[in-house]
């Protein structure tokens, strides 16, 4: 018996209100990053490329502060900065006036958020940055501000309305003070030369550690790896093939380089009634696909699934030597998928 598909219920009127709220915040936060895209065309692109300027010439950290939702973005800013190679803090508006400004050196500089620009909080913040000259970028939308006023690099944010219906809870203004910072990080992890092999340092744990773990970490090594010389009989390479457990066996010439491979799919093609005492000369593929031990897993994953026919094992090579063997199941064992 066919059971009928499932239907999606209908929308009520209180989901249609629902979603139709949802869109309207998304066009609302939407066009507050079409205003920033079209600022940094227009006015903000030269203080934004002066503030990328001004933290690259810092022998410091940058110090991101804020308070309220400004400190939330912030927040996130300062550790967005950290992973991607600008090491970086949040120190909290108000507890810096509290002792946390020893946490600031003169070799640092300061990313001040305020939409306003007329927090209280920031106050001694900002006269301590002036004091001890350290630089100080701000971030706000009014750039006649104390705080714009004060600073030495402004990045003031075009006007936008709030997603929220009485324009007044921070929304789209927060997405934009996010859109901006994720900008100058980016821009700076770029003029860094920032690469996976260094976000791998500072991401060991989690799906994206495994992802930017290296082959070599997950590699079968030494007598492991299924391995059988240019003329070798085909039963002595399937009892490797089969106590290996790979699924296949290289094949070396003389100077122990990777010349060829057997795998299940060439015996398919080649069965017949000699097989067993033919060389694996005449059975192997030449010239195998091989891995670079210092490819990261995610892009062996890349391989394996882009491969065509698919592939399920490599043999790891250091030029045309063997140094080891990698199996899917290898890279999902680690966590990468």
């Amino acid at each position: 018996m066919t059971r009928p598909k499932p239907r999606a219920a209908a929308l009520g009127t209180d989901d249609a209100s629902a979603i139709a709220s949802a869109l309207r915040t998304l066009d609302a936060e939407g066009s507050g990053i079409t205003a920033l895209a079209a600022a940094l065309q227009n006015g903000l692109g030269a203080p934004f490329a002066a503030a990328v300027a001004l933290i690259r010439k810092a022998s410091g950290r940058v110090i991101v502060s804020g308070l309220g939702k400004s400190g939330h973005i912030g927040r996130k800013i300062a550790a967005t900065f950290a992973s991607t190679g600008t090491p970086a803090f949040f120190v909290h508006a108000a507890e810096a006036s509290h002792g946390d400004m020893g946490m600031i050196t003169a070799d640092d500089v300061i990313i001040a958020l305020s939409w306003s620009g007329e927090t209280a909080e920031l106050k001694n913040l900002i006269n301590y940055s002036r004091r001890f000259r350290i630089g100080l970028i701000a971030v706000t939308a009014e750039a006649d501000s104390t705080l714009g006023k004060a600073a030495d690099v402004c990045l003031t944010l075009p006007k936008a309305r709030e997603a929220c219906p009485h324009n007044l809870a921070p929304t789209t203004s927060s997405l934009m003070q996010l859109a901006l910072g994720d900008a100058l990080a980016v821009a700076l992890l770029e003029s860094r030369g920032f690469t996976p092999v260094d976000f791998s340092v500072l991401h060991p744990g989690g799906k994206l550690g495994a992802m930017l773990k290296f082959v070599r970490d997950l590699m079968h090594t030494g007598d492991a790896i299924p391995l059988k010389p240019l003329g070798t009989k085909m039963s002595d390479a399937l009892v490797e093939m089969t106590s290996k457990g790979f699924g296949c066996v290289g094949i070396v010439d003389i100077s122990g380089n990777l010349c060829g491979i057997i795998t299940d799919g060439d015996l398919r093609r080649n069965m017949r009634a000699d097989l067993m005492t033919v060389s694996v000369d005449e059975v192997m593929t030449k010239n195998p696909r091989t891995i670079s031990p210092d490819t990261l897993a995610g892009e062996m994953l890349d391989t394996l699934n882009s491969s065509k026919p698919a592939v399920t094992v490599l043999i790891v090579a250091e030029g045309k030597k063997p140094v080891g063997i990698v199996h899917v199941h290898d890279v999902l064992r680690a966590g990468v998928a």
